[in-house]
């Protein structure tokens, strides 16, 4: 019960190396990516510790080649100014991640978010995608050539861990008929340093979240959470809503925006230190495309979302409904997923229509930021 590839009819148009038009951006450091905001603040401060900054940030950051893995069996690229990214959030629970849960030798995606950067780079919708919604996931490769089988009625977040980053975006793509420009993954212990590099988020919980299989214990009231509590937030399932994956995708979405708010007020600019400090943090954090594998790649990627401010954000969560034959799970509602991926091809805003009546988790208005 997956949407459909769009066909060349559907708002599919060549796109000439994926880059597009660009319009100049303001000058205020604003932008939807932390990585990218971070380290487009490190190389505009110059100073003679700069090379050193370079080498050691290119060395933190970790690149995939999803164009290589995938080849051609893709959807066509369009050339209407507007940018795709996937963004996961990888379980994995190898390494420094050890102390969530046992390393059983596969990552999952915990967290997804396809972030659809309208042409002229002034707005933008995130649409999070449920990692327990039952997908057709087709068959692909991963990075070092292994063939993974196509299976009907996956979870999604199966696509990461059966085939890794290309394996996800080839589902994506599958299931909206849109091509990802670029891929960004943060781990448990990088989003941890990231948040605790920015001096915390702060943010308001409306009623008391107490969630033991996350580890968070928050009143009602204005908190500035640190790292860990941060992580505690975006995995709480139990403590809030309805207890499923949808009510952590509304406070997921929640914190995001809260996250946002807090990198435009930290200032980099003229503070080489807390730029450097920051900048550090994310680029270690990530695993990218191989087109935001470096410095320049991420700058240059960072500068052109410069114009995108939070109140031009629009979150929603993919539409789907509960499983009859497994609560545990949810399937596309097909019908409202077509308007919504429909949209995006065309580079159209989501339609009211498309979120109408769906599953939304019962966490709504839990988080403010």
């Amino acid at each position: 019960m997956t949407d459909t590839p769009a066909s060349p009819e559907e708002g599919s148009r060549p796109r000439r190396g994926g880059k597009g038009r660009r319009r100049k951006p303001r000058a205020r450091r604003k932008g939807l990516l932390i990585a990218a905001w971070a380290t487009a603040g490190v190389v505009v401060l110059g100073g003679s510790g700069l090379g050193y900054a370079y080498w050691h940030l290119n060395h933190n950051i970790k690149g995939v080649d999803i164009d290589a893995a995938l080849g051609k069996d893709r959807p066509a690229d369009t050339d209407d100014g507007s940018m795709d990214i996937l963004v996961l959030g990888s379980d994995s629970r190898s390494g420094s991640n050890g102390e969530y849960g046992h390393d059983e030798g596969a990552a999952r995606s915990d967290t997804a978010m396809v972030v659809h950067v309208y042409e002229g780079h002034k707005k933008a919708s995130v649409v999070s995608i449920p990692r327990d919604t039952l997908v057709d996931r087709p068959a692909c490769t991963t990075g070092d050539g292994k063939a993974v089988p196509a299976a009907h009625q996956a979870m999604f977040n199966s696509a990461y861990s059966a085939g890794g980053p290309a394996c996800a975006v080839k589902t994506v793509e599958s299931m909206s008929g849109i091509r990802m420009d670029h891929y960004v993954e943060v781990d448990f212990t990088g989003f941890k340093k990231l948040v605790d590099a920015l001096g915390g988020v702060p943010l308001t919980t409306t009623k008391p979240i107490q969630d033991t299989s996350s580890h968070l214990s928050l009143g009602a009231g204005r908190h500035t959470l640190d790292g860990e509590q941060s992580l505690g937030l975006v995995r709480t399932r139990h403590g809030v809503g309805d207890g499923s994956d949808l009510g952590r995708i509304q406070l997921q979405q929640a914190f995001v925006k809260a996250l946002i708010e807090r990198v435009e007020h930290v200032g980099v600019l003229g503070n080489p230190a807390k730029a450097y400090k920051l900048a550090g943090a994310a680029t270690s954090a990530l695993t990218t495309d191989s087109g935001l594998d470096s410095v320049g790649g991420l700058a240059k990627f960072g500068t052109s979302l410069k114009g995108v401010k939070t109140s031009a954000t629009t979150m929603v969560t993919l539409p789907v409904a509960y499983d009859p034959q497994n609560a545990n799970r949810v399937l596309p509602d097909t019908a409202k997923d077509t308007l919504l991926w429909k949209a995006l091809r065309a580079d159209k805003a989501v339609p009211a229509a498309a979120e109408h009546g769906t599953t939304q988790g019962g966490a709504d208005g839990v988080v403010k930021g």
